[in-house]
């Protein structure tokens, strides 16, 4: 399996509407060592296909039936750029992450994401009280990717509990997990 080092990283973390490959290469450009790209519902990128765009030198995700641009990388960032998840579904997360893992660094799957439309839908920070799928979605990634796994998570209602919680999440094989402190 390949590895993707975090220690003494210099790291640009995942933000909505932002993290596009122009601001991801702008951040390396500037000293980041280690890129996520905003989120993507694993909804979202197993309706898709991958092109390469000749003209812009870029690996383009495009949805099947509108041809829009859902996740845009390139070789140059290739060994930087974390794609972040959304998902409920182990099965459908490895179908996404299979299509995606020969032009990223790593798959996180995000376990913090409070928003109405994560939660609603059993992902983000909704996750965080389903300890079983957590295990189910982390380890068949795990199991199934030549890249790593990492993910995110919010803290908890205490301490011990978020301390707790990130134990059994290492236990699991994930190469990092990231704490939204709020």
């Amino acid at each position: 399996m390949e590895k993707i080092d975090y220690r003494n990283k210099h790291i640009l973390a995942p933000m909505v509407r932002v993290g596009t490959l122009p601001f991801r290469i702008l951040a390396a450009e500037y000293g980041a060592d280690i890129t996520y790209g905003e989120e993507i519902v694993d909804h979202k990128i197993v309706k898709c296909y991958r092109q390469i765009n000749e003209t812009l030198g870029t690996v383009d995700f495009l949805e099947k039936e509108t041809n829009d641009v859902i996740f845009r990388t390139c070789n140059e960032e290739r060994h930087r750029v974390v794609f972040q998840l959304g998902t409920a579904n182990a099965v459908r997360a490895l179908n996404a992450a299979q299509l995606l893992c020969k032009d990223v660094a790593a798959i996180d799957v995000n376990m913090g994401c409070p928003k109405s439309f994560s939660i609603s839908g059993g992902m983000g920070a909704a996750l965080l009280a389903k300890p079983e799928l957590i295990h189910d979605i982390l380890t068949t990634l795990r199991n199934n990717l030549e890249i790593p796994v990492t993910c995110k998570i919010r803290l908890l209602r205490s301490p011990e509990d978020t301390i707790e919680l990130a134990r059994r999440i290492e236990k699991m094989g994930v190469s990092a997990i990231a704490v939204h402190g709020r």
